[in-house]
């Protein structure tokens, strides 16, 4: 099961019903977060999330309204006797960035680990999430993230009996430990099935449409992609600054076929978004507005799951 929180949908300021753009995601007791804008702590507060569990930050870019709100959370992480490390990801010139942001915030009682991103494409694994990471057009260097949760193969009992593997090593190799048997090397691929359909949300904000977005949002559980622009006569706009527009939107997620999308990171003069939603829908039917607290329970295709829960 992998629980997402949007928790803001807001881009360059805050309204006083939109925070600026933040994604949480939680996993079997880690949580990762994607942006960190102006308020997110107090989203989180109001969704009644800790910031303890946050293992992994990343970051799409460095423009204030994306992570304008970490210092405050970092030491709201330290206040509540976090003593764990955090990973940050984000393009290069993290770790500079983000010391001169801690001149308030100096002293925490856990590590800071810093991954520089400068490939245009990078994985890594991280707890229980596989992390990709893709660069994206905006007017400075920007990723967007898929962050999945893979699925091993079912166990087959009758192969292990036909290789005549113990059975007290069933329950070590179905969760991927190799194990020494005497002269033999017991690896999990002798009894587990091809790898099963896992869970996958895909964002991206602070972009031109590029192949590359529907290429990792294709097949999605949830597909989080900016919109930042939905009334006509703002495609110059969207081009001159580097953003998206809910057509564009919509037309990657017509390429890429996720189960759900939300549009998000709205301009402040955006201010009611659900209004404009007609034509993304005629594109893309499974497209939404989403606003400030959305939350997803996502699970696998043959479990309980798939519970959307669209406000607070």
């Amino acid at each position: 099961m992998l629980d997402v929180c949007l928790l803001g949908t807001g881009g360059m300021m805050p309204l006083p019903y939109r925070w600026l753009t933040s994604l949480m995601v939680r996993c079997s007791g880690s949580n990762l977060l994607i942006d960190c804008g102006e308020g997110t702590q107090v989203a989180l507060k109001e969704k009644g999330w800790s910031p303890k569990p946050l293992d992994v930050i990343c970051f799409t870019h460095y423009h204030a309204d994306h992570i304008s709100g970490l210092p405050g959370l970092l030491l709201t992480m330290g206040n509540a006797e976090r003593t764990e490390p955090v990973t940050m990801i984000g393009p290069r010139g993290l770790e500079r960035v983000v010391s001169a942001l801690r001149t308030i915030a100096p002293e925490l009682p856990f590590e800071l680990r810093y991954v520089e991103l400068s490939e245009p494409r990078e994985q890594f694994r991280m707890g229980p999430y596989v992390i990709d990471a893709y660069r994206v057009n905006h007017n400075v260097v920007c990723y967007g993230y898929s962050v999945s949760i893979p699925r091993k193969g079912r166990f087959d009992a009758e192969r292990a009996r036909q290789q005549d593997i113990p059975q007290c090593f069933w329950s070590r190799l179905q969760k991927g430990e190799t194990i020494a048997d005497g002269d033999r090397i017991l690896t999990p691929d002798m009894v587990l099935g091809a790898e099963r359909r896992g869970i996958k949300v895909t964002y991206c904000t602070d972009t031109r449409p590029v192949p590359v977005i529907a290429e990792y949002a294709k097949d999605a559980d949830l597909f989080i992609c900016e919109g930042m622009y939905g009334e006509e006569g703002k495609e110059a706009k969207a081009r001159e600054y580097k953003h998206m527009t809910f057509a564009e939107a919509a037309c990657l997620a017509k390429d890429a076929q996720p189960r759900e999308m939300w549009l998000t990171h709205y301009s402040p003069s955006l201010t009611r978004p659900e209004e404009y939603m007609d034509k993304v829908r005629s594109v893309f039917p499974r497209a939404k507005a989403a606003r400030d607290g959305w939350t997803a329970e996502l699970g696998f295709e043959d479990e309980q799951g798939g519970k959307t829960n669209e406000g607070q």
